[in-house]
């Protein structure tokens, strides 16, 4: 099984697409991960950076989060469809509301399998705050009920959520592992979503509990004889990355924490 690594969007945005494009193939990505916009010549345009490029594409949703559901689901229809129809390695959707009832989740989770299905691509459900995946003894209920429901494996927001490190449900986390199939590595800890920096020393106990969730799901799908995995480095910019006072600087670099997670990761998973 061959491990591919992902550049997030989030945090390059100021990047033209051409500049941005060419930042990831230097860096020694294998693809990126992003949304697309809704009008057809700018998404068209897109791709064809991407593809001319050499890189591979995840389509990201994360944008419909009006909370009338009839409206939401409308957009996220579409959204999802215009997402599928770039027929990406695979979308990666933030979907629903924490608010919502779990049948009203439930509904989108179906729609969106289904344009995935009709489309032939592979789809995952991110495990997110303020989403339905928001807390693992959630997703467990979920997963219970909807046999065909995968998930983007983003711990991190779990153990902000939680406030620990999920020791005390480790059978809701090995559930979620069961059904991972890509993974964004941002390392999480009990007071947030995000450490200061993972090369720091003082947070490798932190970093060593993820790779340890993260190797099993990796050792999973090479035992079902997938061919390719997807790993997405996803340290964010302010504000999951804390602002130095007075000054607006970032304590790190959003940038090269990325690329070192990538480079650290290959190495650990090869």
């Amino acid at each position: 099984m061959k491990i591919k690594f992902f550049c997030p969007q989030w945090g390059s945005k100021d990047l033209d697409n051409i500049k941005f494009v060419k930042k990831v193939n230097a860096a020694g990505y294998d693809g990126i991960e992003m949304s697309l916009p809704l009008d057809k010549t700018k998404k068209e345009l897109i791709l064809k950076d991407i593809k001319n490029h050499d890189l591979l594409f995840i389509a990201q949703h994360w944008e419909t989060v009006t909370t009338d559901f009839e409206a939401h689901k409308k957009e996220y229809r579409q959204r999802i469809e215009n997402l599928a129809s770039a027929n990406p390695v695979l979308i990666n959707s933030q979907t629903g509301r924490d608010f919502f009832s779990f049948e009203q989740n439930a509904e989108l989770i179906t729609l969106a399998n289904d344009i995935a299905k009709q489309h032939g691509v592979h789809l995952v459900h991110e495990t997110h705050r303020s989403k339905f995946s928001f807390a693992a003894h959630i997703v467990a209920n979920f997963i219970n009920k909807i046999p065909d429901l995968r998930i983007g494996f983003d711990v991190s927001h779990w153990c902000a959520v939680a406030e620990t490190f999920l020791d005390d449900q480790k059978e809701n986390v090995e559930l979620g592992i069961s059904r991972a199939d890509h993974i964004h590595a941002r390392v999480g800890f009990p007071e947030g979503p995000q450490i200061p920096d993972p090369r720091l020393p003082e947070w490798q106990d932190a970093v060593e509990i993820h790779i340890a969730w993260w190797k099993q799901i990796i050792e999973r799908n090479k035992n079902e004889g997938k061919e390719l995995f997807s790993i997405t480095p996803e340290f964010g910019p302010f504000p999951y990355m804390t602002m130095m006072p007075f000054t607006q600087q970032p304590i790190s670099n959003q940038w090269d924490i990325n690329v070192y997670m990538m480079n650290m990761l290959r190495k650990r998973f090869a």
